[in-house]
């Protein structure tokens, strides 16, 4: 008995590919536990750290600075992931464009964080452009987790409850860090960081779900 032929790949299927999905969902969540790993290890080594008083930028220069620049550019490959990753998963509207954009200068101002060694140790020879990438990534996070609030709901209710919650800390809690006294501004800058890492690695687990669906 003669075995049919198997069917070509249609070059048109337009179904997301379960494997690109699975391997942006790891990274996405690599990047969230390298940010956290990095931090903890950096607060515990740096000598005279005060996680509560000194800011993370504080962590990312001086003797010990490859330890907090490790936990930068995983998180930044993490953001690339999830970027990546949800435009795979082509889910329509200028929201999610914005949204993806968004992540995708995100990953590269993340980069340049951990690159410029020109926070925290009072520096002000040259260009010092720290505060500006400041700026740009308390606007940006804010564009990323409110964008896609409605295509998430149809995607996952939970996931847009999650950014909708995001974009509000974010909204109330970025602002307040320029003005917190810099008794506190460590802690505060550090439960910003927790916000974005929540939102990545609820983005992360949702585009590993679409992976198992896809599978």
């Amino acid at each position: 008995m003669s075995r049919k032929p198997s069917r070509a790949a249609d070059p048109l299927d337009m179904r997301p590919d379960a494997t690109l999905l699975r391997i942006c969902a790891i990274v996405g969540a690599l990047g969230v536990a390298a940010l956290i790993a990095s931090n903890i290890v950096g607060s515990v080594l740096v000598p005279g750290h005060d996680w509560v008083s000194d800011t993370v930028s504080d962590l990312a220069a001086g003797e010990f600075e490859i330890i907090q620049d490790v936990g930068f550019y995983g998180f930044a490959g993490g953001l690339f992931a999830i970027a990546l990753g949800l435009a795979h998963m082509r889910l329509s509207g200028t929201r999610m464009t914005v949204t993806i954009l968004s992540l995708a200068v995100l990953t590269g101002i993340v980069i340049i964080v951990g690159a410029r060694n020109e926070y925290g140790d009072n520096d002000n020879e040259g260009v010092v452009i720290h505060i500006y990438l400041v700026y740009a990534l308390g606007l940006l996070f804010l564009a990323a987790f409110a964008a896609p609030i409605p295509a998430f709901r149809d995607l996952s209710r939970n996931l847009s409850r999650i950014s909708f919650l995001c974009a509000i800390l974010w909204a109330i809690m970025a602002p307040i860090f320029f003005i917190m006294p810099t008794a506190y501004d460590g802690a505060w800058e550090r439960a910003l960081g927790l916000v974005a890492a929540f939102w990545v690695a609820a983005v992360s687990h949702e585009i590993g779900k679409c992976a198992s669906r896809e599978s």
